[in-house]
């Protein structure tokens, strides 16, 4: 089986090297600054350890959701405005427009890889908050790569529910490569709740997943994320799963 690499680009930005082809996740490229969202603030406190233009080509970029800046901000649209392939919500397709492209639960894309063959790239759900909280949220995907000889790659896009993780487990079975948005994520909107995976919740996705790697995403560089790399490995560790973590620095680039 061929490797993957990812390389963290920072919150939950991260290229994803496939199968000679390359996907970048939630494209987030703006510098420190905050971001208001009706009567409450998002602030990013750090900038990407690459520019966009540094990344070299891409073929296709996989968007969790375009409602919330903190997985898509002002230099992340721009990148879109050039994109040729980005795969995403129903309700991104229809604000953006453009190159997006509706991915629905369960529908696939297959992609030609260089020299022969495909990577299959299918939606699966993800769920932005507590249970109930959709209409508030919005709508949210995730994403599994699979195909011939590759291994296969869950990406959860921002998802709260360990419920949302048995579904994918029980479709896909145990996955190689889990990057989970792991920050535990609070804001004003609903309060009191998680709107992404906590690093326990994380731990129990690895579990369930039998995920050999989990490359975590979306854990720092913004402010309203509650937990982050100390905490990830002390859940990690404590869940008997701490072999499988690998917690990037940023611009890092992994081979898993």
């Amino acid at each position: 089986m061929t490797q993957t690499t990812i390389q963290y680009v920072g919150g939950p930005t991260a290229l994803i090297e496939i199968g000679g082809l390359r996907l970048l996740t939630d494209p987030t490229f703006d510098g420190p600054g905050e971001y208001p969202i009706g009567a409450r603030v998002l602030a990013k406190t750090a900038g990407p350890a690459m520019a966009a233009e540094d990344l070299g080509p891409v073929d296709a970029v996989l968007l969790s959701h375009d409602q919330h800046p903190d997985n898509l901000d002002r230099a992340g649209r721009e990148y879109l405005a050039a994109a040729s392939l980005v795969l995403s919500t129903s309700a991104a397709e229809g604000r953006l427009g453009g190159s997006v492209r509706a991915l629905a639960d369960g529908e696939h894309v297959d992609l030609p890889r260089p020299g022969g063959g495909t990577l299959r790239v299918t939606g699966v759900p993800a769920q932005h908050g507590p249970d109930g909280s959709e209409h508030l949220v919005g709508e949210v995907t995730g994403f599994v790569l699979t195909g011939e000889g590759l291994p296969t790659v869950y990406v959860s896009g921002d998802n709260a529910s360990l419920d949302v993780v048995r579904t994918i487990a029980d479709r896909v079975g145990p996955v190689d490569v889990a990057v989970l948005f792991a920050g535990g994520a609070s804001t004003p909107l609903i309060p009191g709740a998680y709107l992404t995976l906590t690093s326990a919740l994380a731990a129990e996705a690895a579990r369930i997943l039998g995920a050999r790697h989990v490359v975590p995403l979306h854990f720092e560089h913004w402010g309203h994320f509650t937990q982050g790399p100390e905490t990830l490995l002390e859940a990690f560790t404590q869940a008997g799963v701490r072999e499988a973590l690998r917690v990037p620095e940023p611009g890092e680039r992994l081979t898993v």
